[in-house]
């Protein structure tokens, strides 16, 4: 069974984080720039939130504020529903359709070691998927 480690193994992009004085213009620049969808948001070295596109669109826009005048702080999600690397693929899958998240900080001692994305886990079901497919087309044709 594959594991958020291995998820994270396979991702050669480090994890990109905000300060939660920053602007929210800014936070958003960098999303674009990297084209992620949500920001850890750390005070030193530690995790004090998640800021993504879905609290941009209900806490700002929705409510007729400004990016340029709001800190992430003020936005983010202060409760963070977070993954460890022995979790599984199933396991975060099943935590995100549940709570309705799309990306999960992942923890080690307390330290942000990397992020999964809803992106990632659909990505690695498909392939055990496509494992298995073969699996089976080799084992009906011999």
């Amino acid at each position: 069974m594959t594991t958020v480690r291995d998820i994270l193994a396979s991702k050669t992009e480090a994890v990109l984080s905000v300060a939660p004085d920053a602007t929210v213009y800014d936070a958003l620049q960098l999303m674009a720039d990297y084209d992620v969808g949500a920001l850890v948001v750390m005070e030193g070295e530690r995790l004090v939130g998640i800021f993504s596109e879905r609290d941009y669109a209900r806490k700002v826009i929705l409510v007729g504020k400004y990016s340029k005048d709001m800190q992430v702080e003020e936005i983010m999600t202060s409760r963070v529903l977070c993954a460890n690397p022995a979790h599984t693929v199933d396991e975060c899958m099943a935590l995100m359709t549940e709570k309705r998240v799309r990306h999960l900080p992942v923890l080690e001692h307390d330290k942000v070691i990397g992020v999964v994305s809803i992106g990632d886990v659909v990505k690695e079901v498909i392939s055990q998927q496509r494992v298995t497919i073969e699996q089976l087309e080799q084992y009906i044709h011999t």
